[in-house]
């Protein structure tokens, strides 16, 4: 009993708590302690211990390798294309590029063909310059017009964020001329 009236004395004296506060607050450490490191494990841990699991219920025969990483075509510089030739790179034939233009530029999004590709939430700019829609952060059909006129201020710098941005993230592959001008797509291919 000595020992165990030495440890209660001891824990009074550097803590100045009771041991039964000492080993609950103890006890709350540790329960948070396994709960915190709990929400940073390594997915790759989690996925040898299902694998071993599986693998130790079951006699059956390896799973195949996983499929080598697919690499994004390097974009395809299509030259100086009227809007309605670009209209054929919205995304409603795979084997095209994605495109879209912002103040005649046009970008090659392939890359981010869940938002631009059939089906996405940006879907309706593809194929197409998208800048008033995109000054006016609208998803109006009448938006969709490379036609700036009349933006105000505020509205304009919004667009110019958005040409930064495209112009960081995605290859520019071309312009947008007028109808009836010489255009220079270099792969009618595509």
């Amino acid at each position: 009993m000595g020992l165990h009236a030495a440890a209660t004395e001891a824990i009074a004296a550097y803590t100045g708590l009771s041991p039964a506060a000492f080993f609950t607050i103890l006890a709350l450490m540790v329960a948070v302690y396994k709960a915190v490191c709990g929400m940073f494990v390594d997915p790759d841990d989690d996925l040898d211990k299902k694998a071993a699991a599986a693998s130790a219920t079951t006699s059956a025969a390896p799973p195949p390798p996983p499929p080598p990483p697919t690499v994004p075509a390097e974009p395809v510089q299509l030259g100086d294309v009227t809007e309605e030739q670009l209209r054929a790179y919205n995304g409603s034939d795979p084997s095209k590029p994605l495109l879209m233009a912002i103040k005649g530029q046009i970008y090659d999004v392939s890359r981010s063909r869940m938002f631009y590709g059939p089906g996405g939430p940006y879907a309706l700019f593809a194929g197409r310059d998208a800048s008033r829609a995109l000054a006016l952060m609208s998803f109006d059909p009448k938006d969709l017009t490379g036609n700036i006129e009349g933006l105000s201020e505020s509205e304009l710098e919004v667009l110019q964020d958005w040409e930064y941005k495209f112009m960081e993230k995605y290859v520019k592959v071309g312009e947008i001329v007028p109808d009836g001008a010489r255009t220079g797509v270099k792969d009618k291919s595509l």
